[in-house]
C-alpha cells in the first residue's frame, strides 16, 4: 500500500502569526519560527524545537494572520471541571495549539478510544489518545487527566509529523505501532494488519469530513 503525504493548510492559533515550514515532500506544517545551524534547521514550537536536516525543507511562508487575544471570562476553571469538557472540544483545543487540523485529532481520538476518557488497552495505553505510560512520562503528563492526555497526544502526533517530514500516514503508523516498528522496516509503514486498518479508518474519516464540508 502506498500513501501520499498530506498538504497541511493550518491556521495559526498562537498569540503571534508564526510561519509554515514547507517540506520537500510538498507538505506544510505550522511552526512558531526557525533557525538554521549549518546543515540543520531548528523548527520552534512553544518552548521547544525539533532539529531536522535543512535539505528536507524547501522554504518558509509567513502566516500573516495574528490570532486575537483570548477574552477573559471570569475566574479560571477549577481542575475538577476541566475533565467535564467534551472530548471534541479537547481535541479542537489541542489541534489549534499544535497547528494540526481539528478533524485529524478528532479522528485519531475516535480510532484510539472511541472518545472514552476511561479507555484502557490490554497493552496499558490510557485515555482518549491512548498514551502508553512511558510516552506520557516522557511528555510530562498524567495520562488519566483527559485534558493533559489529549494535549500530549496531539503534541506527540505533531512531533511524529515533523520526524517523518510531514508524511501523515507514516506519522499515524508510528502513533499506532511505535517509531521502532517503522525503523524495523527501513522507515516504511509496517505491514501490520492492525496498523493498516488504523490508517485506512482515519483516512476514510478525513475524506468523509472533507466531503461533508464542501
Amino acid at each position: 500500500m502506498r500513501f501520499a503525504p498530506i498538504v497541511w493548510m493550518i491556521a495559526a492559533t498562537c498569540g503571534w502569526a508564526g510561519e509554515f515550514a514547507v517540506f520537500a515532500s510538498g507538505s506544510r506544517l505550522h511552526v512558531d519560527g526557525h533557525e538554521f545551524a549549518g546543515s540543520q534547521v531548528r523548527l520552534y514550537s512553544g518552548s521547544g524545537y525539533t532539529e531536522l536536516a535543512a535539505s528536507t525543507i524547501v522554504g518558509f511562508e509567513p502566516d500573516g494572520v495574528a490570532a486575537p487575544e483570548p477574552a477573559l471570562l471570569g475566574e479560571p476553571p477549577k481542575p475538577d471541571s476541566i475533565t467535564q469538557i467534551a472530548p471534541q472540544q479537547l481535541a479542537d483545543a489541542a489541534a489549534d495549539k499544535y497547528g494540526l487540523p481539528r478533524q485529524l485529532v478528532r479522528s485519531v481520538m475516535a480510532a484510539e478510544s472511541a472518545l472514552d476518557p476511561r479507555a484502557l488497552s490490554p497493552k496499558g495505553a490510557v485515555g482518549l489518545m491512548q498514551l502508553m505510560p512511558g510516552t506520557a512520562q516522557n511528555l510530562g503528563v498524567d495520562p488519566r487527566d483527559p485534558a493533559q492526555n489529549v494535549d500530549a497526544g496531539a503534541r506527540y502526533l505533531r512531533d511524529l509529523l515533523l520526524k517523518y517530514d510531514g508524511q501523515l500516514w507514516h506519522a499515524l503508523a508510528a502513533y499506532n505501532a511505535g517509531p521502532e516498528a517503522l525503523e524495523r522496516y527501513h522507515n516504511q509503514i509496517p505491514p501490520y494488519r492492525e496498523t493498516i486498518l488504523y490508517i485506512e479508518r482515519i483516512d476514510r474519516d478525513l475524506k468523509r469530513a472533507a466531503g461533508a464540508s464542501q
